[in-house]
């Protein structure tokens, strides 16, 4: 059996294994040690490159980021700041069409902006914005598309775990990668504002429960209030992201500082209780272990591909195809998106990353550019069913009855839709991700 030959059939084994509930890091080690000892014929070789590769792929103290990042985003949930974003965007929006809809996305923007977690909007903003957007007259499908459409946005304007995890598997710059994700970030949310608007204009009854915009009631927000619930936010995002893109320091720094910020903001605001910042710890632990065993899990799954010289294969076999750098563009996003209707958006990184890279190398594309693609395309998973990770969170924080799977999984439809126009501009104008690094 020659090593091409292995490497597809356990790149086949490996969905199997994925699809039949197995853990993905568990899969990556397991095929890639079994790979590299068939590959070899020596099991002594593929247990040194095991032992290696654990010790390479998380040695180097910039891994550091996955924790303090992942730390400050459950801090900052505990801290009530995303409930004050979407408070201070409700009152400056309440009177537009789809107001609250607007008022959503751009609180998810400003929370993405200081966490870097999808899953962690998701759950906030379920909580906070699905509530209030039915008591005024939304419709249910409308208020959870538009909590779990919005949510991705956490995952593209920086700071993303997901961006940091592509620049470890691609030996990229997550500082870089954190600069190109704002401007397609803060694309994306426009885009997401604009599609409410609208509907909200020339389909009201997608967006109104009663067909017409409801009277805006309540109070007006006070200036001052709003100028207090704002401060969090802005020492949050000035302090992690002016001092990163100010040179004041790394991004491993930026995830300390902001980490920091957000403990004594939730102190001060006494969010947090002993048992409350234990949780906190916990969960920051279970998160940065679970990342680990993927990152070196991959890592020894990319030594046995290049082993068996799968990418020089595929990339001989794309040449014989005919295809140019845009039409494997649209196969690569074509092939991560049907990826993500079943397995989660690390896993797609993982499996298709090692395959993909070096192809993208040999047609000379500008890694940065092509990871903020990935990750755009990695997201349209989180909203696409069967597994649509994001909605299923959102089914979860929100507990009730009246909301099934696929109502959430039909309201996200549009944003889905969205998600591929703008995935689809990036693609066709990469100078658009890449304008702040100029």
């Amino acid at each position: 059996m020659s090593a091409t030959t292995v490497a597809v059939l356990s790149l086949v084994l490996m969905l199997l294994l994925i699809w039949g509930g197995l853990h993905v890091a568990v899969v990556l080690g397991l095929v890639s040690f079994v790979g590299v000892w068939i590959i070899r014929d020596d099991i002594g070789v593929a247990a040194n490159l095991l032992a290696q590769a654990s010790s390479d792929a998380i040695a180097s103290h910039i891994f550091g980021v996955v924790p303090l990042f992942v730390l400050t985003g459950f801090l900052v949930a505990r801290a009530d700041i995303g409930k004050d974003a979407f408070e201070v965007a409700n009152q400056l929006f309440r009177r537009l069409r789809g107001g609250l809809g607007v008022a959503t996305v751009a609180s998810n923007a400003v929370f993405a902006a200081i966490t870097g977690i999808s899953i962690a909007s998701a759950a906030v903003f379920t909580r906070v914005a699905v509530p209030q957007m039915m008591r005024f007259g939304y419709q249910p499908r409308f208020a959870v598309g538009v909590v779990a459409g919005s949510s991705v946005l956490g995952m593209l304007i920086p700071p993303s775990l997901l961006m940091i995890l592509y620049g470890f598997l691609a030996n990229q710059s997550v500082g870089d990668l954190f600069t190109a994700g704002i401007v397609p970030g803060l694309l994306l949310a426009a885009a997401f504002a604009i599609g409410i608007v609208l509907a909200a204009y020339f389909k009201p009854s997608m967006v109104y429960a009663g067909g017409e915009m409801p009277v805006p009631d309540g109070e007006d927000m006070s200036p001052l209030t709003m100028v207090l619930k704002l401060v969090p936010i802005v020492l949050m995002i000035g302090g992690v992201l002016g001092g990163l893109y100010g040179g004041l320091f790394t991004a491993t720094e930026a995830g300390a500082v902001g980490a920091a910020l957000a403990l004594l903001i939730a102190v001060l605001r006494r969010k947090l209780t002993a048992r409350a910042f234990w949780e906190v710890l916990t969960e920051t632990g279970h998160v940065t272990v679970a990342v680990s065993f993927l990152i070196i899990c991959a890592s020894i799954y990319t030594r046995m591909l290049a082993m068996s010289g799968m990418p020089q294969f595929l990339m001989e076999l794309i040449s014989h195809a005919g295809f140019g750098p845009f039409a494997f563009m649209l196969v690569y996003v074509f092939i991560i998106v049907l990826l993500g209707t079943v397995i989660d958006s690390s896993s797609i990184l993982l499996i298709v990353l090692p395959l993909m890279l070096p192809i993208a190398e040999q047609f000379g594309m500008d890694l940065i550019w092509f990871g903020v693609v990935t990750v755009v395309a990695v997201e349209i998973g989180l909203l696409t069913p069967p597994f649509g990770l994001s909605a299923y969170v959102v089914k979860s924080s929100l507990n009730d009855p009246r909301i099934t799977l696929g109502d959430i999984f039909r309201g996200t439809g549009p944003f889905t839709l969205i998600m591929v126009g703008v995935l689809l501009l990036l693609m066709a104008f990469p100078s658009l991700s890449l304008v702040l690094l100029k």
